[in-house]
């Protein structure tokens, strides 16, 4: 490849990056044909079924763990590189339409503000069943015991944690590496979220999920943190507060990575988040992040959405700058 082609498909991926962004932002998740996070989370089901059985040694469980994140990698970080590879080798312009249509399903910025208002608007309807419902869209917690101050402030956890999984680590990796790159970042964190857990059936087939996806969320999720620092100041929350309680909470929780944006958005709020919460019948201890300066209330939901969509948008100038650099520093360099 010449370095004239070089740039255009840089060129081309750039613009892939910031149409693609545009489409999850205007028309969300796909409504009809396949979505390729659905075919993920499917193809890490199966392989669970298939390698993860009864009576493993907890070394042979590990094991299989390790075998079946190479191979969700593989398939989606290998899968699209390859696929990328030859659409931009017969024209930078395909590669950029394909590499597009990749970036709009990696990225769900809209879904989870959709899912967010579902919360809220329910909460506003005093319909406690319907919002129990919705927020149990977006956590893994067990939502039947939870009143209307712990349904808002579990959507407003999980807006505040997608921060950094739906927008802000994919953008991150796209800006480096472009979809395959972006998708096998997404590849890492369904596997987390499918097989990370600290239970019985997990705690040694999913160990390596959980580490990689600490390992690769660990710098964006610390970058989603100071840039939603700046965003809170965009929109008019409390700036300082968040300043202050992310440099006291954010390393309270037992994941490396989840209090960053967490706690940065209950100082924003001037809300407590966090707290002991039940999964699968069992009472979690987790830690408070921020503080109780007045009671969680639903329209908290749209105000934490706003203070993450700020951050989402913060990253991808970061990103569409990032690429303008490379893009003059190659033109430069012919």
């Amino acid at each position: 490849m010449s370095g004239a082609q070089l740039f255009n498909c840089l060129l081309a991926s750039t613009v892939a990056l910031a149409l693609g962004a545009g489409l999850d932002l205007w028309w969300g998740d796909p409504r009809r044909g396949p979505h390729l996070v659905v075919g993920l989370g499917r193809l890490i089901g199966a392989l669970d079924r298939r390698w993860r059985r009864p009576g493993l040694s907890p070394a042979q469980a590990r094991r299989r763990g390790r075998r079946l994140v190479w191979s969700v990698c593989a398939v989606a970080g290998l899968g699209s590189a390859a696929g990328l590879t030859l659409c931009y080798l017969t024209s930078p312009w395909l590669g950029g339409a394909v590499e597009a249509l990749l970036v709009w399903q990696v990225l769900s910025g809209k879904s989870l503000r959709d899912h967010a208002l579902a919360v809220q608007t329910a909460l506003a309807d005093d319909d406690l069943a319907r919002a129990r419902r919705a927020v149990g869209l977006m956590v893994g917690r067990d939502t039947d015991r939870l009143d209307p101050a712990g349904v808002a402030r579990a959507g407003v956890e999980s807006v505040a944690e997608s921060a950094t999984d739906a927008a802000v680590a994919p953008l991150f990796y796209l800006a480096l590496g472009g979809a395959a790159l972006a998708w096998t970042h997404k590849a890492v964190n369904t596997m987390d979220s499918m097989v990370g857990y600290r239970d019985q059936r997990y705690i040694d087939f999913g160990r390596a999920a959980a580490r990689l996806d600490d390992a690769a969320g660990w710098l964006p999720a610390r970058l989603a943190a100071r840039l939603m620092i700046l965003a809170a100041g965009l929109i008019g929350l409390d700036r300082p507060q968040a300043v202050r309680v992310w440099r006291r909470d954010a390393n309270r929780p037992d994941s490396p990575n989840a209090g960053q944006t967490e706690a940065v958005c209950a100082g924003a709020l001037g809300v407590a988040l966090g707290g002991p919460a039940w999964y699968g019948g069992r009472l979690d201890p987790k830690p408070v992040l921020g503080q109780d300066d007045r009671p969680i209330q639903a329209s908290d939901i749209g105000a934490a959405s706003r203070l993450s969509l700020t951050t989402a948008g913060l990253a991808g100038l970061a990103g569409l700058a990032w690429r303008a650099l490379l893009l003059g520093a190659l033109r430069v360099w012919l």
